[in-house]
């Protein structure tokens, strides 16, 4: 991922988006959540929460911060006692950031408390929460997922069950969600199912989990994806699956597979890593320059170099290494230390670099700032040439659906070619994987371009829900908002 080591306004990456995970009927839950978070961390480093049922009452805990600073202490643990229990981790997306909006989200209703966590981005949650506010609801924070506790509070259907389909029934957007009631778990994945969602289990305790990393973690058993618009409740009686909403043709986000999963989780089907090994031999393939190695941008290009390495035939080399031990609040930047800039988290290899024509492999290219750095840093260290290959298409245009992406005027490939990126970046050439080449690495021959197989709207701002809150309206395709689709 072409990122900065400062969450600043100048931040040049692509955020993750939330990691949820939850389990049912098993004695102190919270540390098998604890442990299940940890596992997805890279999909939110902001914030995380805990709620846990003890049969009687509901424990929550919420804290800014990595998973290992905060819900590994003892006293923390202690204070969530129970046999079923959700928690979430968090980059901010819609809301923005703050304690407040750090889930998963609690409230008592008629029917009992009720927490949910979700991964996504409700695109309609601004238009929805401002007519329940004209009908008397009041919101404690900014975050679309309190819309969805709202929505079952004031629904008017008679079962718990009855009254959250009601209540997602009128969502836009992407969610993948888990919830808790009394003596119930629930897990949801919306219609497109474009955010992922695993069954689990562990000794005959039922998982609800983002990935399967997750369960790796705790030694559990991955049982299969939740389906797209499938409803699951998990009670002491077993496990009921439903599909309540009108069925649509699945959309799964492809930047899953580029980017934001974890490379030793399986999703829908196909394991990370090696997708990642076939978008980098497609990328060899459709874009390769005459080189002496191929260098990733750690950490995040290394399976794509390595596919575009066994695929060319170039030495693999880790000509940029990078320091695992800088944060997100490493030190607050006085100008001196900001001009350092990417040193803080990459470094080059003098030894492998120097004198070398280099094929740099890095996943994306989002504003293009520490781009500039690494190529500049790899022509120091003494380059002969600089070639640049990103193992996505040209990220044109914002996601909506829970990535914290820069607006589309922000995004380098939105305003510049190909070739003027290159001189932007201070590279000998610049290549990207088509579209295509992206869609043949997944297992398809090609996009279908009037029935698209998954989310590709960053690439091709083929956005396949209403964006309500975005345009105004429930014309998706609001050429002057959204810039076409190209």
């Amino acid at each position: 991922m072409d990122e900065t080591p400062f969450g600043d306004a100048d931040d040049d990456s692509l955020h993750e988006e939330c990691g949820v995970f939850g389990i049912f009927n098993r004695t102190d839950a919270a540390p098998f959540v604890t442990l299940g978070l940890h596992a997805l961390q890279h999909r939110g480093q902001e914030a995380a929460g805990i709620v846990a049922f003890d049969g009687t009452q509901f424990h929550i805990e919420r804290h800014a911060g990595l998973i290992g600073d905060t819900f590994t202490k003892q006293a923390v643990l202690e204070r969530l006692p129970g046999h079923a229990a959700i928690g979430h981790t968090r980059y901010s997306t819609s809301g923005g950031g703050g304690l407040r909006n750090v889930q998963p989200f609690f409230a008592e209703l008629s029917a009992g408390g009720f927490a949910v966590a979700h991964n996504g981005n409700i695109t309609n949650a601004m238009t929805v929460q401002r007519e329940l506010q004209r009908r008397g609801s009041i919101f404690s924070s900014t975050s679309d997922t309190e819309t969805i506790l709202h929505l079952v509070a004031t629904s008017a259907a008679r079962l718990f069950t009855d009254k959250l389909i009601d209540a997602l029934s009128r969502l836009e957007g992407a969610f993948s969600l888990v919830g808790l009631a009394p003596e119930k778990m629930v897990g949801v994945r919306d219609a497109l199912g474009i955010r992922p969602l695993v069954l689990g289990d562990f000794e005959g305790s039922p998982i609800l989990a983002s990935e399967t990393c997750a369960l790796d973690i705790i030694g559990a058993t991955f049982v299969r994806d939740i389906e797209p618009g499938e409803m699951v409740i998990i009670t002491e009686d077993g496990i009921e699956s439903i599909f309540p909403f009108q069925a649509r043709r699945p959309r799964f986000c492809i930047f899953e597979y580029v980017y934001f999963a974890r490379p030793d989780s399986n999703i829908e089907g196909r394991n990370v890593y090696d997708i990642r090994k076939k978008i980098g031999a497609e990328l060899a393939r459709e874009s390769h320059a005459a080189a002496d190695v191929i260098v990733p941008v750690p950490d995040s290009g290394v399976p794509a170099a390595i596919g575009y390495a066994q695929e060319s035939g170039i030495p693999f080399e880790l000509g940029i290494i990078r320091n695992h031990y800088v944060g997100r609040t490493f030190i607050q930047p006085t100008d001196a230390i900001r001009h350092m800039g990417v040193k803080l988290k990459h470094n080059a290899n003098r030894a492998v670099l120097e004198g070398k024509r280099v094929i740099l492999v890095d996943d994306s290219i989002v504003r293009g700032t520490t781009s500039q750095k690494i190529v500049q840093m790899v022509r120091d260290a003494g380059a002969s040439e600089v070639h640049m290959r990103i193992a996505s298409p040209p990220t044109r245009s914002s996601c909506f659906y829970g990535v914290d992406t820069p607006e589309k005027a922000k995004l380098l490939a939105s305003r510049m070619s190909v070739e003027e990126m290159a001189d932007f970046i201070n590279v000998d050439s610049l290549a990207f994987l088509t579209i295509d080449g992206l869609y043949r690495a997944v297992g398809e021959p090609s996009r279908n371009a009037h029935a698209p197989q998954f989310c590709d709207a960053c690439f091709t701002s083929d956005y396949p829900t209403s964006l309500t809150d975005v345009e105004g309206a429930d014309n998706v395709r609001q050429l002057s908002l959204l810039g076409g689709v190209s």
